[in-house]
């Protein structure tokens, strides 16, 4: 099914902005959540290919209230145009099974939509972002919540900041499993620990659903922490944006 589609994933640091024409989603931007000035000429530029679309949707996913809000301006004073939120205008297409009173972040549904339509089984979907979570959806595409842990910039802030001599550290790779200095001793302890707790969550996962899910991984992070990670099937850095994108799909597919 083909739809034109701005859609807009705002995260706690960054936001993701895409155009789907004709059902595909062309190269996102990412901008940092404080630029205004820069989301206003991202939201410019990415509506361009679809304003002549009558039919055109402007779809934002937010986890962040007071972004969401001034990205809602500008869509309206700039582009001219009524956005819409989801779940508030439209729903997730994702089963939950959850705690009657739970609110989950809508990046985690649109991710877990967006994994469970590509691959149409069991996954656990991996977000490395400024948090990291670890969530489940099961073979018949209902979402049954996860993990949510510090992402990698938390944990090296947290270290820095509430120890007397651990330095500021910026993250990469470790050069092997055991640091020779402090800096890469804490390298090692984010990498490593945040790749053991998503295996061990993963293995966990299986245990419960009798079979091991497919694995896919997005968010910032996970390029550099999952890329020669046997576990992850998929690194997909724009599966929020794809989220929006089945959530407008399935919305047409129902007449809404």
């Amino acid at each position: 099914m083909t739809f034109s589609l701005l859609g807009i994933s705002i995260g706690n640091t960054r936001t993701q902005i895409g155009t789907f024409v004709a059902g595909n989603l062309n190269q996102p931007v990412v901008v940092a959540n404080g630029d205004e000035k820069a989301l206003r000429t991202a939201l410019i530029d990415a509506y361009e290919p679809v304003i002549e679309d009558e039919n055109a949707v402007v779809l934002i996913g937010s986890v962040q209230a007071k972004v969401c809000d001034t990205i809602e301006s500008i869509v309206r004073t700039d582009l001219q145009a009524n956005p819409l939120r989801v779940e508030r205008d439209v729903n997730i297409p994702i089963g939950r099974q959850l705690d009657r009173e739970a609110i989950v972040g809508e990046d985690r549904l649109l991710n877990a939509a967006a994994a469970f339509d590509s691959m149409s089984q069991a996954v656990a979907v991996i977000d490395a972002g400024t948090a990291i979570t670890i969530d489940l959806v099961d073979g018949a595409g209902t979402f049954h919540g996860g993990a949510i842990a510090p992402g990698v910039a938390m944990q090296l802030n947290a270290l820095q900041a509430h120890t007397d001599q651990l330095p500021e550290t910026a993250m990469a790779q470790p050069e092997e499993p055991i640091g020779h200095n402090t800096v890469e001793a804490i390298r090692c302890g984010v990498y490593y620990g945040i790749r053991g707790m998503v295996r061990e969550l993963v293995e966990q996962y299986a245990v419960i659903l009798g079979a091991y899910p497919a694995v896919i991984a997005t968010g910032g992070d996970a390029e550099l922490l999952f890329k020669d990670d046997e576990l992850i099937e998929r690194i997909v850095p724009d599966l929020t944006l794809q989220g929006l994108g089945v959530t407008v799909k399935k919305a047409m597919e129902k007449g809404e």
